[in-house]
């Protein structure tokens, strides 16, 4: 890739707690947008949470958030676009941190987030692609498969991104009204191809296809930046 931007990887090995990850986020987009650190990928899992985005109503969460957090789970109000939706173990969030440059086009980087995520997807046996009649996200028919959702810091800078059901356990998603489409329905990796298709199989496909959509050489992130998206501790 001869014209590759150099770009850091952060990918954790087990699930994160969703505080932690967004408010990490927010601080590296913040030192991205001032030129002090490369364009970053963050590919990781999440224990069970619920995020609203600005367009989420309401009535859209269908169980309340005491029953939520019997079950383990969250709900959280975020500022990036979109409706509700789940994050979860069996789940790959990717969130990219790039400089769109001084002429940023979001459309264009939806279209590659969602071209990465198809191409991945196909390395690993799936048939899915994009809607032009719904909204933004890769479908296999009427069940979406990843659900995507940004922010641009000062235009220029991304934030949040999007999330692939691997092996999800899809009974979360009745919960909520899944990106405001009471109409459609959500899927899965493993679904779809019949056999289990966990997060550390797509992961590398998923780094090439971002690589290869974006123009990023990556390299692994200084050890710092590692510690803070430490994974939830397993209890013993």
């Amino acid at each position: 890739m001869t014209d590759a931007r150099a770009a850091w990887l952060i990918t954790p090995a087990g699930p994160v707690p969703y505080d932690v990850a967004n408010d990490a986020m927010h601080e590296l987009a913040g030192r991205r947008l001032t030129g002090e650190i490369p364009d970053t990928v963050i590919l990781l899992e999440h224990p069970p949470v619920f995020t609203a985005g600005r367009r989420a109503k309401d009535d859209e969460l269908l169980w309340d958030e005491r029953s939520i957090e019997a079950m383990g789970g969250l709900v959280r109000k975020i500022d990036r676009g979109g409706s509700f939706t789940f994050h979860g173990p069996g789940q790959l969030v990717g969130y990219p941190i790039l400089g769109l440059g001084t002429a940023p086009d979001a459309a264009g980087y939806l279209r590659h987030l969602e071209h990465a995520v198809i191409r991945a997807s196909a390395s690993v046996g799936a048939t899915v692609g994009r809607r032009d009649d719904v909204q933004t996200g890769v479908w296999a028919g009427d069940d979406k498969v990843c659900a995507i959702g940004v922010r641009l810091l000062r235009t220029r800078v991304t934030l949040h991104g999007f999330a692939v059901n691997c092996d999800t356990d899809l009974s979360w998603f009745d919960g909520i009204v899944a990106c405001g489409l009471p109409d459609h329905g959500v899927t899965s990796l493993s679904r779809l191809l019949g056999r289990d298709v966990g997060v550390d199989d797509l992961r590398p496909h998923m780094v090439a296809a971002l690589a290869a959509e974006f123009g990023l050489a990556f390299d692994r992130a200084p050890a710092d930046l590692d510690e803070r998206f430490a994974p939830t501790p397993v209890p013993g």
